[in-house]
């Protein structure tokens, strides 16, 4: 089968090792930022409405974590785009509680396919931080 040919059937090549690479070079040298890799990775498991939450927690306490979660979101909705899949939550310009209840609906109404693509799309994303944060991670002494 064709590229062009799995591409309409639906299949994509998501480059989830490349764009996991490139957030986690992006965020080596901020303190601290990395450990929330593995935190991801076990957060998914409770769904994408808690998994976007995160960074709304973060916000303001630990900006540049809060940041983290919220590009890795970002990168997930770039991701599925070629799936046909609109992520909610990727343009939500405030805190506002009617804007946050607005994403949590939207994620809530995902179709079942959707959800599921995305989780497991999410999933293996998250694989992958672990693995390049493992690589990357600035030791400190005596690590």
């Amino acid at each position: 089968m064709t590229e062009v040919e799995q591409t309409s059937k639906g299949w994509q090549p998501y480059q989830l090792d490349q764009h996991a690479q490139s957030l986690v070079l992006d965020n080596r040298d901020k303190k601290d930022v990395l450990n929330e890799s593995h935190k991801m990775r076990m957060t998914v498991a409770y769904g994408l409405e808690r998994f976007w939450g995160e960074h709304l927690r973060l916000h303001g306490k630990e900006q540049l974590k809060a940041d983290y979660w919220k590009s890795v979101w970002m990168a997930l909705g770039e991701i599925l785009e070629p799936a046909g899949i609109d992520l909610p939550g990727r343009t939500m310009k405030s805190k506002k509680t009617e804007e946050i209840k607005a994403v949590a609906q939207a994620l809530w109404g995902l179709e079942l396919h959707e959800q599921r693509v995305a989780l497991m799309v999410l999933t293996q994303l998250c694989d992958a931080l672990v693995w390049w944060t493992q690589r990357y991670k600035i030791k400190k002494p005596g690590d």
